[in-house]
């Protein structure tokens, strides 16, 4: 996260940052909830990211998709747009506002990749990694599942990785590269951010077994493997 790309771009364009950028997306999303199930005005259909709408002359659907309610559900809605919040707000008080907003915005090209790609597109991705970047910041925070059982992030984050990885693995069996290329852009902002620190982490990991192994070939050639395990 402290690379210094980011540090230079946070010094020449820091100014031109969205603070709360996640408070007006998921009012927004709101709006349009209440504008499209409540006045039956339609508007999502008009925001959709969709690649012949796009060619076509509708560029703004390259933004406005993310202000697409995710769920038909009042009460659903209420608690992801919470959920949505509570994420946003807390990486961005980690990174600050800057850092945040090119998250979110490298998460939108994914997606506006992804789209080109396969035709449709969506935020559900760009709001996973999200998910996936609080969880790898604060992997011990709870939440309630199902409104009942607390539960540390990083597991339900375990669990989003293993969903992302079968689906690209049926995907490479089955060849279905649309599929491939739009999870693999869908994760362009969250390894932009953390593939730096996933590398260390194994690097540190192989040099740790690398110590482990040579420190008990040690105790075994001085006949004393039976104090060490």
């Amino acid at each position: 996260m402290g690379s210094n790309w980011l540090g230079r771009m946070e010094r020449k364009l820091g100014r031109f940052s969205i603070p709360n950028l996640m408070l007006y997306i998921a009012a927004t999303i709101l709006v349009v909830y209440l504008a499209d199930f409540m006045l039956g005005m339609g508007i999502s259909g008009y925001l959709t990211l969709d690649r012949g709408a796009v060619f076509s002359g509708q560029v703004w659907r390259l933004i406005t998709f993310v202000f697409v309610p995710p769920t038909f559900s009042v009460v659903s809605l209420l608690f992801t747009l919470y959920f949505y919040y509570l994420i946003g707000t807390g990486l961005e008080a980690q990174w600050g506002s800057f850092r945040f907003n090119v998250y979110y915005f490298c998460g939108m090209l994914g997606a506006i990749i992804a789209a080109m790609i396969t035709g449709y597109g969506s935020a559900t991705y760009l709001n996973l990694s999200l998910f996936l970047a609080f969880a790898a910041l604060f992997p011990d925070f709870q939440v309630m599942l199902f409104f009942l059982f607390p539960i540390k992030i990083k597991y339900l984050a375990y669990l989003d990785w293993a969903l992302f990885a079968l689906s690209f693995l049926f995907a490479l069996i089955s060849r279905d590269w649309g599929t491939v290329g739009a999870i693999a852009a869908s994760l362009l902002n969250y390894f932009l951010f953390f593939g730096g620190s996933i590398g260390r982490y194994f690097r540190n990991r192989k040099k740790y077994g690398a110590v482990r192994r040579n420190f008990r070939r040690e105790m075994r050639r001085n006949g004393q493997d039976g104090y060490y395990r």
